[in-house]
């Protein structure tokens, strides 16, 4: 009895000092998220560095010290795990960046979007793939990699982070360019996470004529099924708070609701084995095409902030633990008697994915040019070379499908997946730090901006027309961006040539959607023009105007 009670109180011992640890833990990393923030706002002018940077500093200098303080046993106080990505941080970065995107310029843009984030994934996948059987296998490091493997390796590479580069690009300054960034980075996260779930669902051993045609079937498949999704949820949302006026008795309900039918959509799409990056991005979008506009003032105020708030929050979490995990010594110590081989493999890959980018790029800008019109809708020369440039970055996306292909668990067993790993995380740092740090410089030297005119205050003094708080000019949704104004009035535009034909079925298509989104989608799921209940009207009624 005695040794059973002293047994029972070591455990609860033991218990109580992982608790008490984990505690530490996340104290010591909510402090650091707080001072990549501070640190971020005293950093917002410099032309150099920006948040994403600062927190993968401070991760790579948190790291140091708990290494030195573990004696080499650890680098980080969380383990990374793709799963806590992919089902807790990445749902509200996507959909936050969904549910604020200027939906006129980005549907506008749809075609190249879709070129750039579909198309020319499948291009940068299949260089990287091409480039890395060839020279691994004279190399040495592909003994022990299968075709799946290889195949992995160009849908990991091919995954872009674009958060770095879309804190300095500036939707007023530059539209044409955040847009298709923008865009494409999240068509292609999506296009390469449902790459990367194809590949693996695939027996590559046996390979025959058919499973071309089946790879692609199924690409497309998931690709179509999750934007449908998506628009579904976003759909149900609207029709459910504008029908039962959620916000007569609780502008609480209407947030929680919109925020969890967000995230429902999400965990379905990963329940049936579809791209859940797709259906929340989408998701976002027709929530804020419609659902926003049926919630109370109220609530409104309190989702824009809200969304954009824990999506900045997440972000900073990424970058903050990438730069802790860089220095496992787990992953190092497997390769630590072959640095060559590593650093070889490194600047393998970031050749690829710099010759990738380019392959696709510069000919499908090209393809684009030839269906606009007007020559500033056209994408320049200056403006390709950021483009590929924004590109080149990569982040907690390749991470966590490197983990999820390399390592058992969160371990590394083999030499080669520990490679791999190691070459993800120096591509990943070394991408983010020299293309980030540049990618500011390169844009006011490609494209100057001539600073704003002064104007005059009502009271005759002149005031320069400084830009407000970021937290402001957010563009969620209004505003003139996405006003319903036609794209070229009441003229008539025949086409005469294949150029002009192609062009103007972009603004026939959006002229068709806008006359049945008036006609037959806001009578039944709101958006705006849509009045809710007002709970101090005498009356309590809802209107159109």
């Amino acid at each position: 009895m005695g040794t059973e009670l002293s047994y029972a109180l070591s455990k609860l011992h033991m218990l109580s000092t992982s608790d008490y640890a984990s505690v530490v833990s996340m104290n010591i990393f909510v402090a650091l998220l707080c001072t990549c923030i501070v640190i971020g706002h005293l950093l917002e002018e410099n032309r150099w560095v920006n948040e994403s940077i600062t927190a993968l500093f401070i991760g790579v200098c948190t790291g140091v010290v708990i290494l030195l303080q573990s004696r080499g046993k650890s680098s980080h106080l969380l383990v990374f795990s793709e799963d806590l990505f992919f089902i807790y941080l990445l749902p509200p970065i996507i959909f936050n960046a969904g549910f604020q995107v200027k939906k006129k310029r980005f549907f506008v843009n749809f075609m190249t979007i879709m070129l750039f984030g579909a198309v020319g994934t499948l291009i940068n996948c299949s260089i990287i793939t091409f480039g890395v059987i060839q020279i691994f296998k004279r190399m040495g490091v592909g003994k022990s990699l299968e075709m799946g493997d290889y195949l992995a390796i160009g849908a990991i590479f091919a995954a872009t982070d674009s958060v770095c580069t879309l804190q300095v690009l500036n939707q007023d300054e530059t539209p044409l360019l955040y847009s298709l960034v923008f865009g494409e980075g999240v068509v292609n996260d999506a296009t390469s996470v449902v790459l990367f779930n194809a590949i693996k669902s695939f027996d590559l051993d046996i390979i025959d004529h058919r499973i071309g045609l089946h790879f692609f079937g199924n690409f497309f498949y998931l690709f179509i099924a999750s934007t449908m999704l998506g628009v579904l949820a976003g759909l149900l949302s609207a029709y459910i708070i504008k029908t039962l006026y959620i916000g007569r008795h609780s502008t609480d309900r209407e947030v929680a609701l919109m925020m969890l039918m967000a995230y429902l959509s999400y965990i379905l799409a990963e329940l049936w084995y579809l791209s859940g990056i797709l259906t929340v991005f989408f998701c976002g979008i027709v929530m804020s095409h419609y659902t926003w506009h049926n919630v109370t003032e109220s609530s409104r105020i309190t989702t824009k902030h809200a969304f954009a708030t824990l999506s900045f929050v997440l972000e900073t979490f990424i970058f903050l633990y990438v730069g802790m995990d860089a220095l496992d010594i787990e992953k190092w110590r497997f390769v630590s008697d072959r640095p060559k081989t590593s650093v070889a493999v490194s600047s393998v890959l970031l050749g690829l994915v710099l010759a990738g980018r380019a392959a696709f790029v510069f000919p499908l800008s090209f393809l684009s040019n030839l269906t606009k019109k007007s020559q500033s809708e056209k994408i320049s020369f200056r403006e390709q070379v950021i483009i590929w440039w924004a590109g080149l970055m990569r982040g907690a996306v390749s991470m966590a499908l490197a983990y999820n292909q390399f390592t058992l668990s969160g371990h590394t067993e083999l030499r080669t997946n520990a490679i791999m790993i190691t070459s993800t995380i120096t591509v990943v740092l070394v991408s983010t730090v020299v293309f980030g740090l540049m990618t500011k410089p390169l844009i006011r030297f490609l494209l100057p901006v001539s600073p704003p005119p002064k104007r005059k205050n009502s009271l005759g003094n002149m005031e320069s027309s400084n830009n407000p708080p970021k937290s402001i000019t957010v563009p969620f949704l209004g505003g003139s961006h996405d006003s319903e104004n036609e794209l070229d009035g009441n003229e008539d535009h025949r086409p005469n040539t294949i150029r002009a034909l192609l062009s103007s079925s972009t603004h026939n298509v959006h002229h068709l959607w806008r006359t049945f989104d008036n006609s037959i989608m806001r009578p039944v799921f709101g958006g705006r023009g849509f009045v809710p209940v007002d709970t101090t009207s005498p009356t309590g009624s809802q209107q159109w105007h």
